[in-house]
């Protein structure tokens, strides 16, 4: 029987190949997630950007290097987690000759669902953490509130024993002054509830 990290690397490379939907004919690479296929808790976002999507790896533009800093001060380590998108391939729209970051359609998130739901069935997660609203609306309930209902435990999902919806670092990088400061500090907030219940 093959091991979680066999199966994952299996799945990845089935992924590598996917033209389910025309985000495959615009994406460099496929970014289908990393981390430890053993972990406790999984991250999950929206979809790749313009920098994933030049790396194949999650979460390392600018967004990636506040959400590193705020696990760190959290006091987990990106290395024992594992961290994914809904979506893996960069949703885009041309705006002025260049392309820029748009939500992925229904029919893009369809197509690409079932990578997701495949991740989280091989590493059986004791926790998942949504990042940002789009995740919490279609992994937790439609409708996700984010200002009510960010940082509080939703139990028993389909997915992990125990949820949790978090700020997206992207959002907390648009914020000014006092507003950034505070929405940093929320994000680390909720991180560190994660860490207290593993």
């Amino acid at each position: 029987m093959a091991s979680p990290a066999e199966e994952m690397e299996a799945l990845r490379q089935q992924a590598f190949n996917c033209t389910d939907c025309d985000l495959a004919c615009t994406r460099r690479h496929v970014v289908f997630g990393e981390g430890n296929p053993y972990a406790e808790v999984v991250l999950v976002g929206e979809g790749p950007g313009e920098w994933e999507d030049r790396t194949g790896r999650p979460f390392v533009g600018r967004a990636g290097k506040l959400l590193d800093a705020a696990l760190k001060e959290a006091g987990l380590r990106r290395e024992e987690l594992y961290i994914t998108n809904i979506v893996k391939c960069r949703a885009t729209s041309e705006v002025g000759g260049r392309l820029r970051n748009r939500p992925p359609r229904v029919s893009e998130v369809r197509a690409c669902r079932k990578w997701l739901e495949a991740q989280l069935r091989i590493i059986h997660p004791e926790v998942l953490v949504c990042i940002g609203g789009p995740a919490a609306s279609l992994l937790l309930h439609k409708g996700f509130k984010m200002t009510d209902e960010r940082g509080k435990w939703f139990p028993d999902t389909p997915y992990a024993p125990l949820a949790m919806a978090v700020l997206h670092p992207a959002y907390v990088l648009r914020q000014d002054g006092e507003d950034f400061l505070r929405a940093r500090e929320l994000l680390i907030e909720d991180l560190r509830k994660v860490r207290e219940r593993l």
